[in-house]
Protein backbone atom coordinates (compact mmCIF):
# COMPACT_ATOMS: atom_id res chain seq x y z
CA UNK A 1 0.00 0.00 0.00
CA UNK A 2 1.46 3.70 -0.83
CA UNK A 3 2.76 5.47 1.88
CA UNK A 4 4.19 2.20 4.24
CA UNK A 5 6.96 1.12 4.58
CA UNK A 6 8.08 -2.67 6.47
CA UNK A 7 10.35 -2.17 9.05
CA UNK A 8 12.52 -4.57 11.42
CA UNK A 9 12.32 -3.25 14.91
CA UNK A 10 15.01 -5.89 17.09
CA UNK A 11 13.84 -8.80 15.42
CA UNK A 12 9.95 -7.09 15.05
CA UNK A 13 8.33 -6.66 12.06
CA UNK A 14 6.51 -3.59 11.97
CA UNK A 15 4.34 -1.87 8.59
CA UNK A 16 5.06 2.28 9.18
CA UNK A 17 2.21 4.06 7.60
CA UNK A 18 2.02 7.76 6.57
CA UNK A 19 5.49 8.75 7.98
CA UNK A 20 5.32 12.41 6.18
CA UNK A 21 2.07 13.51 7.51
CA UNK A 22 2.50 16.43 10.01
CA UNK A 23 0.59 15.88 13.42
CA UNK A 24 2.44 19.46 15.07
CA UNK A 25 1.33 21.92 12.11
CA UNK A 26 2.84 24.99 14.07
CA UNK A 27 6.16 23.16 13.92
CA UNK A 28 6.24 20.95 10.37
CA UNK A 29 6.76 17.85 13.25
CA UNK A 30 6.31 14.63 11.21
CA UNK A 31 4.44 11.32 12.58
CA UNK A 32 7.85 9.89 11.60
CA UNK A 33 9.65 12.42 13.61
CA UNK A 34 7.15 11.22 16.57
CA UNK A 35 8.66 7.86 15.96
CA UNK A 36 12.20 8.67 16.18
CA UNK A 37 12.19 10.77 19.16
CA UNK A 38 9.87 8.06 21.13
CA UNK A 39 12.98 5.50 19.48
CA UNK A 40 15.81 7.49 20.80
CA UNK A 41 14.18 8.34 24.20
CA UNK A 42 13.40 4.91 24.29
CA UNK A 43 16.23 3.98 27.14
CA UNK A 44 15.19 6.18 29.83
CA UNK A 45 10.92 5.82 28.61
CA UNK A 46 10.83 2.51 28.71
CA UNK A 47 11.50 1.26 32.75
CA UNK A 48 9.47 3.71 33.68
CA UNK A 49 6.23 2.08 31.52
CA UNK A 50 7.08 -1.30 32.34
CA UNK A 51 4.77 -3.33 33.55
CA UNK A 52 1.91 -0.16 33.61
CA UNK A 53 -0.94 -0.46 31.53
CA UNK A 54 -0.84 2.41 29.09
CA UNK A 55 -3.70 4.77 28.29
CA UNK A 56 -3.00 6.74 24.96
CA UNK A 57 -4.08 10.33 24.08
CA UNK A 58 -4.07 9.50 19.85
CA UNK A 59 -4.20 12.11 17.52
CA UNK A 60 -4.37 10.40 14.21
CA UNK A 61 -4.75 14.27 12.33
CA UNK A 62 -2.63 15.94 14.30
CA UNK A 63 -2.74 18.17 17.28
CA UNK A 64 -4.65 20.81 15.46
CA UNK A 65 -7.56 18.79 15.64
CA UNK A 66 -9.50 16.78 18.15
CA UNK A 67 -7.49 13.77 19.61
CA UNK A 68 -9.28 11.03 22.15
CA UNK A 69 -8.03 8.46 24.67
CA UNK A 70 -8.22 5.56 23.99
CA UNK A 71 -7.43 2.28 26.97
CA UNK A 72 -8.43 -0.63 24.73
CA UNK A 73 -5.83 -1.57 22.76
CA UNK A 74 -6.85 -4.96 21.60
CA UNK A 75 -8.61 -3.24 18.37
CA UNK A 76 -5.76 -2.30 16.91
CA UNK A 77 -3.29 -4.38 18.62
CA UNK A 78 -0.69 -7.12 16.58
CA UNK A 79 -0.41 -10.14 18.25
CA UNK A 80 2.94 -10.15 19.66
CA UNK A 81 2.06 -6.89 21.66
CA UNK A 82 1.86 -7.33 25.58
CA UNK A 83 -1.83 -6.87 26.49
CA UNK A 84 -3.47 -6.85 30.22
CA UNK A 85 -6.75 -7.30 31.34
CA UNK A 86 -7.58 -4.75 33.69
CA UNK A 87 -11.49 -4.37 35.56
CA UNK A 88 -13.04 -0.96 34.81
CA UNK A 89 -16.23 -0.39 36.63
CA UNK A 90 -17.97 2.67 36.03
CA UNK A 91 -16.16 2.99 32.66
CA UNK A 92 -17.72 5.48 30.23
CA UNK A 93 -17.65 2.84 27.89
CA UNK A 94 -19.89 0.39 29.81
CA UNK A 95 -16.85 -2.49 29.64
CA UNK A 96 -16.52 -4.06 33.03
CA UNK A 97 -13.10 -4.59 31.60
CA UNK A 98 -10.50 -3.43 28.97
CA UNK A 99 -7.31 -4.65 27.04
CA UNK A 100 -4.51 -1.81 27.73
CA UNK A 101 -1.03 -1.97 26.63
CA UNK A 102 1.89 -2.69 28.40
CA UNK A 103 5.22 -0.77 25.98
CA UNK A 104 8.07 -3.24 27.61
CA UNK A 105 9.91 -2.75 24.55
CA UNK A 106 10.77 -0.83 21.37
CA UNK A 107 8.89 -2.21 19.10
CA UNK A 108 5.89 -1.65 21.42
CA UNK A 109 6.90 1.73 21.57
CA UNK A 110 7.17 2.38 17.89
CA UNK A 111 3.79 0.95 16.90
CA UNK A 112 2.45 3.76 19.63
CA UNK A 113 3.96 6.06 17.66
CA UNK A 114 2.88 4.55 14.40
CA UNK A 115 -0.99 5.08 15.76
CA UNK A 116 -0.22 8.45 16.68
CA UNK A 117 -0.48 7.76 20.26
CA UNK A 118 1.21 11.16 21.44
CA UNK A 119 0.63 10.91 24.59
CA UNK A 120 1.46 8.01 27.11
CA UNK A 121 -0.60 8.05 30.42
CA UNK A 122 0.26 5.44 33.35
CA UNK A 123 -1.18 4.86 36.55
CA UNK A 124 0.83 4.78 39.52
CA UNK A 125 0.68 0.80 39.92
CA UNK A 126 2.25 -1.79 38.20
CA UNK A 127 0.72 -5.33 37.46
CA UNK A 128 2.52 -8.80 37.64
CA UNK A 129 3.56 -11.56 35.19
CA UNK A 130 -0.71 -12.65 35.44
CA UNK A 131 -1.82 -9.63 35.34
CA UNK A 132 -2.53 -9.15 38.90
CA UNK A 133 -2.39 -5.28 40.49
CA UNK A 134 0.37 -4.53 42.46
CA UNK A 135 -0.31 -2.12 45.58
CA UNK A 136 0.77 1.69 44.70
CA UNK A 137 4.60 2.10 44.27
CA UNK A 138 4.66 5.75 43.39
CA UNK A 139 2.91 9.08 44.85
CA UNK A 140 2.11 11.57 42.54
CA UNK A 141 1.05 15.85 42.80
CA UNK A 142 -0.71 17.14 39.72
CA UNK A 143 0.10 20.53 40.43
CA UNK A 144 -2.07 22.82 37.81
CA UNK A 145 -2.33 26.56 37.55
CA UNK A 146 -5.63 28.46 37.55
CA UNK A 147 -4.79 31.86 35.24
CA UNK A 148 -2.96 34.35 35.55
CA UNK A 149 -0.83 31.66 37.64
CA UNK A 150 1.69 29.95 35.87
CA UNK A 151 4.47 27.10 36.31
CA UNK A 152 6.50 29.77 37.77
CA UNK A 153 3.87 29.17 40.41
CA UNK A 154 3.91 25.48 40.22
CA UNK A 155 7.63 25.93 41.30
CA UNK A 156 6.98 27.42 44.29
CA UNK A 157 4.68 25.04 45.50
CA UNK A 158 7.19 22.37 44.69
CA UNK A 159 9.05 23.61 46.83
CA UNK A 160 6.85 23.52 49.80
CA UNK A 161 5.63 20.49 49.05
CA UNK A 162 8.95 18.97 48.70
CA UNK A 163 10.05 20.20 51.90
CA UNK A 164 6.93 18.28 53.72
CA UNK A 165 7.73 15.29 51.98
CA UNK A 166 11.18 15.39 53.04
CA UNK A 167 10.30 15.27 56.50
CA UNK A 168 8.26 12.52 55.95
CA UNK A 169 11.50 10.33 55.00
CA UNK A 170 10.54 10.96 51.01
CA UNK A 171 12.72 11.63 48.23
CA UNK A 172 10.73 13.89 45.66
CA UNK A 173 11.61 14.53 42.51
CA UNK A 174 9.45 17.44 40.16
CA UNK A 175 8.88 16.98 36.44
CA UNK A 176 6.91 19.50 33.49
CA UNK A 177 3.60 18.59 32.35
CA UNK A 178 4.85 19.09 29.04
CA UNK A 179 1.62 21.39 29.07
CA UNK A 180 0.69 24.58 32.06
CA UNK A 181 2.39 22.39 35.10
CA UNK A 182 4.12 20.37 37.20
CA UNK A 183 4.15 17.06 38.73
CA UNK A 184 5.97 15.53 41.89
CA UNK A 185 6.79 11.74 42.43
CA UNK A 186 7.96 10.06 45.21
CA UNK A 187 8.65 6.35 44.77
CA UNK A 188 6.68 4.55 47.67
CA UNK A 189 5.42 1.24 49.68
CA UNK A 190 1.97 0.86 50.64
CA UNK A 191 0.03 -1.99 51.15
CA UNK A 192 -3.01 0.44 51.18
CA UNK A 193 -5.06 1.81 47.39
CA UNK A 194 -6.70 4.10 49.55
CA UNK A 195 -3.67 5.48 51.72
CA UNK A 196 -1.77 7.66 48.63
CA UNK A 197 -4.76 9.61 48.35
CA UNK A 198 -5.31 10.35 51.85
CA UNK A 199 -1.80 11.49 52.53
CA UNK A 200 -2.03 13.38 49.41
CA UNK A 201 -4.81 14.95 50.54
CA UNK A 202 -3.81 15.45 53.82
CA UNK A 203 -0.88 17.19 52.32
CA UNK A 204 -2.68 19.58 50.02
CA UNK A 205 -5.45 20.99 52.26
CA UNK A 206 -2.15 22.09 54.66
CA UNK A 207 -0.48 23.77 52.13
CA UNK A 208 -3.63 25.83 51.56
CA UNK A 209 -4.18 26.69 54.97
CA UNK A 210 -0.91 27.92 55.38
CA UNK A 211 -0.42 29.93 51.91
CA UNK A 212 -4.30 30.34 50.63
CA UNK A 213 -3.09 33.37 48.20
CA UNK A 214 -1.17 30.52 46.40
CA UNK A 215 -2.82 26.81 47.17
CA UNK A 216 -6.05 25.43 46.37
CA UNK A 217 -6.37 21.65 47.60
CA UNK A 218 -10.47 21.65 46.61
CA UNK A 219 -11.37 21.18 42.70
CA UNK A 220 -14.07 23.47 41.91
CA UNK A 221 -12.79 25.92 39.38
CA UNK A 222 -14.38 28.88 40.54
CA UNK A 223 -11.32 28.65 43.43
CA UNK A 224 -8.34 28.21 41.02
CA UNK A 225 -7.83 31.45 39.47
CA UNK A 226 -4.35 33.29 40.62
CA UNK A 227 -3.46 29.68 42.61
CA UNK A 228 -2.25 26.04 42.17
CA UNK A 229 -4.61 23.88 42.54
CA UNK A 230 -3.11 20.48 44.08
CA UNK A 231 -4.69 17.96 42.34
CA UNK A 232 -3.95 14.59 45.06
CA UNK A 233 -6.91 12.82 43.27
CA UNK A 234 -4.20 11.49 40.76
CA UNK A 235 -3.42 9.05 43.06
CA UNK A 236 -6.76 7.26 42.73
CA UNK A 237 -5.95 3.91 41.36
CA UNK A 238 -8.30 4.15 38.26
CA UNK A 239 -6.53 7.54 37.49
CA UNK A 240 -3.50 8.38 35.31
CA UNK A 241 -0.78 10.89 34.39
CA UNK A 242 1.51 11.65 32.06
CA UNK A 243 4.41 9.54 31.72
CA UNK A 244 8.05 11.17 32.15
CA UNK A 245 9.66 11.74 28.67
CA UNK A 246 5.87 11.64 26.91
CA UNK A 247 4.81 13.85 24.27
CA UNK A 248 2.36 16.33 24.69
CA UNK A 249 -0.71 17.71 22.45
CA UNK A 250 0.83 21.03 22.35
CA UNK A 251 1.19 23.39 19.75
CA UNK A 252 4.66 22.28 19.81
CA UNK A 253 6.19 18.98 20.28
CA UNK A 254 6.70 19.39 24.05
CA UNK A 255 7.49 17.03 26.52
CA UNK A 256 6.49 16.19 29.80
CA UNK A 257 10.12 16.89 31.41
CA UNK A 258 12.28 15.11 34.79
CA UNK A 259 13.91 19.04 36.36
CA UNK A 260 16.80 19.44 38.59
CA UNK A 261 15.51 21.33 41.42
CA UNK A 262 18.03 23.78 40.74
CA UNK A 263 15.63 24.57 37.70
CA UNK A 264 12.72 24.49 39.75
CA UNK A 265 14.03 26.96 42.27
CA UNK A 266 15.59 29.22 39.76
CA UNK A 267 12.00 28.84 37.49
CA UNK A 268 11.18 32.93 36.67
CA UNK A 269 9.35 32.21 33.34
CA UNK A 270 7.52 29.33 32.00
CA UNK A 271 10.15 29.42 29.22
CA UNK A 272 12.42 28.24 31.48
CA UNK A 273 10.62 24.82 32.30
CA UNK A 274 9.15 24.36 28.78
CA UNK A 275 11.06 21.57 26.62
CA UNK A 276 10.77 20.02 23.18
CA UNK A 277 11.68 16.53 22.46
CA UNK A 278 14.91 17.77 20.70
CA UNK A 279 15.90 19.45 24.05
CA UNK A 280 14.72 16.64 26.15
CA UNK A 281 17.20 14.35 24.19
CA UNK A 282 19.82 16.68 24.46
CA UNK A 283 18.64 17.02 28.43
CA UNK A 284 19.07 12.82 28.57
CA UNK A 285 22.44 13.06 27.06
CA UNK A 286 23.85 15.63 29.67
CA UNK A 287 22.51 14.22 32.82
CA UNK A 288 20.87 10.90 32.22
CA UNK A 289 17.93 9.98 33.57
CA UNK A 290 16.63 12.29 36.11
CA UNK A 291 13.79 10.42 37.23
CA UNK A 292 15.87 7.17 38.15
CA UNK A 293 15.74 7.05 41.50
CA UNK A 294 11.90 6.11 41.23
CA UNK A 295 13.01 2.98 39.63
CA UNK A 296 14.86 1.68 42.92
CA UNK A 297 13.51 -1.44 44.31
CA UNK A 298 13.88 -0.46 47.97
CA UNK A 299 10.95 2.42 48.32
CA UNK A 300 10.32 4.57 51.54
CA UNK A 301 7.11 3.12 53.71
CA UNK A 302 4.39 5.61 53.20
CA UNK A 303 3.15 7.65 56.12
Amino acid sequence: MAGEVLVDVEGTRLRLSNLDKVLYPDEGFTKGEVIDYYSRIAPVLLPHLADRPVTFRRFPDGVAKAGFFEKNAARNAPDWLRLVTIETPGSTTGAESLDFALLSDLPSLVWAGNQAGLELHVPQWTVGRRGARRPPDLLVFDLDPGPPATIVECARVAVLLRGLLEADGLTPLAKSSGSKGMQLYAAITTTSETRPSEYAKSLAERLEKENPGLVVSRMAKILRPHKVFIDWSQNNPQKTTVAPYSLRARPRPTVSTPLTWDEVTACEAPADLSFTSEDVLDRVEKHGDLFAPLLARKRPRLP
